[in-house]
């Protein structure tokens, strides 16, 4: 009764240490996939600034451009597409 009793010790013991083992396999895992997804919000966030830096370029081209023009039309339909009133 007695070595049942050890063996069965042993038994639980060897199944909380797989448990605790795979969960910190997980959580290696899950800390590396926060390292990915944080370095891909930081090129998004790095994307996001460049193409907003493009947009600003082009709506100031156009206005330049539109100042160009005599009969004010053009810089006034961009007024009215860019929200600019």
């Amino acid at each position: 009764m007695a070595n049942a009793i050890k063996r069965k010790h042993s038994f639980i013991q060897f199944f909380a240490m797989t448990g605790i083992f795979l969960l910190s396999m997980r959580s290696v895992g899950q800390k590396y996939r926060i390292q990915d997804l944080q370095d891909d919000t930081a090129a998004l966030e790095k994307e996001q600034a460049s193409l907003n830096d493009r947009m600003n370029h082009i709506k100031n081209s156009l206005l330049v451009e539109a100042a160009l023009d005599s009969t004010g039309t053009f810089a006034a339909k961009l007024r009215v597409l860019f929200g600019d009133d």
